[in-house]
């Protein structure tokens, strides 16, 4: 009999795994495909390694400008994909290290009772169960995934050389970054949006402002277009990335009651469902779809399972999101639009990366920060970023705006010069 048995090991039931253990209860864990889930083996890090692979090459094309005589560079994808493989597996291998003490099971499973779990030909006995089955992209009526000329964002990590032309319907986060990719390795890139601007729901000012840099670098974007009216065949490839939803088919939810809205798992503010000892973290809950969330809630489950008397809410809302195009976005807490529906009298305090000595001098001067507070409290309450390592800078802006710093706190923190992470300062003083 486990304490806990948990279905999927992506980020959220790999977290929530290594959280129980540490709280001493008895963990099993079960995956019917690789351990990491869609972060490790489709999703953040192949992707990232890409991105850093083709950021490399976009430098190597810049090096006279920082005194280096060099040939012209040439990339070669399959070494780039070499690298990606084998940091996926290096990564695995050090997840897999980190399960001593736990039951990891590389089997389908399928939900009998609510204490009841079969797991290839085992039937797993458990006090608790959690469920962790992530999510899968969206497919539509009328571009079918063929993993040949229709591609999900999945597929497209596997390409064995670069397309001459790509279609991208969907500018939204992975839209974007695969728009960013493809362009800087000599691709005529295509990005079609539905909405206004790229980027649905990220600061205004922001998703204006990677539309005018994606432009400059040659890619065609086609904002409140309809994707049914393009001619797929003027486009090597086509690329579908629409957004993604809860993946819980298969395990019988239905068979124990577990309640579903449009196929997400309905938990409460503790990630119980309305079955008491089954709860669900990650993308199944349908709602941020964030590797770093779903392992936030993985661990927060785990915690309430341990100690049921005492439960914590899962209610962080301070979750930054990071898109790694090139200049990179970040952004934490009440955009600019968001402050102002909720009525609050804001200041926007901005920087622009032009200003900045260390963004000159790493020649990534595009972009600004903007950071939205109280106007009469002064409390910092969001930010947005787009340029230079903003996915790192995003940090200190999300810890701020965590334990409710106000402007005065942050700006008389001395920053160190001269770095990227100053501008910060610089748009507050």
């Amino acid at each position: 009999m486990y304490d806990l048995s948990i279905i999927g090991a992506g980020w959220a039931g790999f977290n929530a795994a290594l959280r129980a253990k540490e709280l001493g209860l008895k963990v099993c864990l079960i995956e019917k495909a690789q351990l990491g889930g869609t972060c490790l083996n489709s999703g953040c890090i192949p992707t990232k390694t890409l991105i850093q692979s083709a950021k490399v090459y976009a430098l190597a094309g810049k090096s006279q400008k920082f005194g280096l005589e060099a040939l012209a560079p040439k990339f070669n994808f399959a070494e780039a994909q070499k690298r990606k493989k084998n940091i996926i597996q290096q990564l695995g291998q050090g997840m897999q290290i980190m399960l001593k003490g736990i039951d990891f099971l590389n089997a389908e499973a399928q939900i009998l009772s609510s204490e009841e779990i079969k797991a290839g030909n085992q039937i797993i006995k458990t006090r608790f169960m959690l469920i962790a089955t992530g999510s899968r992209p969206v497919e539509l009526s009328q571009f079918k995934f063929d993993a040949k000329t229709i591609l999900s964002s999945d597929d497209i990590l596997d390409l064995k050389e670069i397309p001459d032309s790509l279609l991208i319907i969907g500018g939204g986060v992975i839209g974007c970054e695969f728009a960013a990719l493809f362009s800087s390795l000599g691709t005529r890139v295509m990005l079609a949006e539905k909405m206004p601007q790229l980027l649905p729901g990220e600061d205004r000012e922001i998703a204006k402002k990677i539309e005018g840099i994606f432009k400059k670098k040659g890619i065609k974007v086609n904002t409140d277009t309809d994707a049914a009216g393009l001619d797929l065949k003027a486009h090597s490839l086509v690329l579908v990335c629409v957004g993604r939803v809860p993946k819980a088919g298969g395990l019988e939810l239905e068979r124990i009651g577990v309640k579903l809205d449009k196929g997400k798992i309905v938990v409460n503010e503790y990630l119980q469902t309305n079955v008491n000892n089954v709860y669900a973290a990650g993308d199944c809950t349908g709602k941020l779809m964030l590797a770093h969330f779903a392992a936030y809630q993985g661990r927060i489950a785990a915690e309430n399972i341990a100690s049921p008397g005492n439960p914590k809410r899962a209610d962080n809302r301070n979750i930054p999101n990071c898109i790694f195009t090139d200049p990179e976005i970040a952004s934490v807490g009440l955009s600019e639009e968001e402050a102002k529906n909720k009525n609050i009298d804001i200041a926007i305090n901005k920087f622009d990366f032009l200003g900045s000595g260390m963004a000159r001098i790493l020649d990534e001067t595009d972009g600004f920060l903007k950071i939205i507070s109280d106007r009469t409290t002064e409390e910092i309450l969001g930010a947005a970023i787009i340029g230079p390592r903003a996915t790192e800078l995003i940090a200190i802006l999300t810890l701020a705006i965590s334990s409710r710093l106000k402007i005065s706190q942050v700006r008389n923190t001395v920053f160190a010069h001269p770095t990227l992470s100053e501008s910060i300062y610089e748009a507050l003083k």
